[in-house]
């Protein structure tokens, strides 16, 4: 999926809600602890299951990392996917399925001004944190380093 899909689907998003803005960049990002909680479930989750045999080992590592991974989401009140929007003034996150669906809702609008971006690398996913210097609140997201989900992009203008 290209980036001007993703950016496509946000500034449909932005439409729809009444918000005349231009997306600069767009990418799928996940909330902070998604890639974690991915692993740790599946570690878990074969571990219980290992106890009813090899199917049990498989079919737990499978149906842990996906409670891992959407716990890690549920405790920072964010959706397991989104898509992040970036314009001059704003930074939008919508729900969305995967990076190619239509978001499904708003969750959360930012202004650019007074934020402050920082970014950690990790192995194999880049942290992006969005704090507002005004309140000291903050938005912390991961991004994939896979190149189809274009955080690196959104990561670009933010910190370009």
């Amino acid at each position: 999926m290209s980036e001007e899909r993703m950016t496509e689907l946000v500034q449909a998003a932005l439409t729809e809600s009444g918000i005349n803005d231009e997306v600069l960049a767009a990418g799928q990002f996940q909330p902070r602890g998604a890639t974690g909680g991915l692993f740790a479930g599946g570690f878990l989750g074969s571990e219980a299951g290992g106890a009813l045999g090899e199917a049990g080992d498989l079919a737990g590592f499978g149906v842990g990392m996906i409670a891992g991974r959407h716990a890690a989401g549920a405790a920072r009140g964010l959706p397991t996917n989104m898509l992040v929007g970036v314009t001059a003034t704003m930074v939008y996150g919508f729900a969305a399925r995967s990076r190619r669906s239509e978001p499904t809702a708003m969750v959360f609008k930012v202004a650019r001004e007074g934020l402050n971006v920082k970014v950690h690398q990790r192995v194999n996913v880049r942290v992006l944190e969005l704090i507002h210097d005004d309140t000291g609140s903050s938005i912390e997201l991961e991004g994939n380093r896979i190149p189809v989900t274009h955080s690196k992009d959104v990561i670009g203008v933010l910190t370009g």
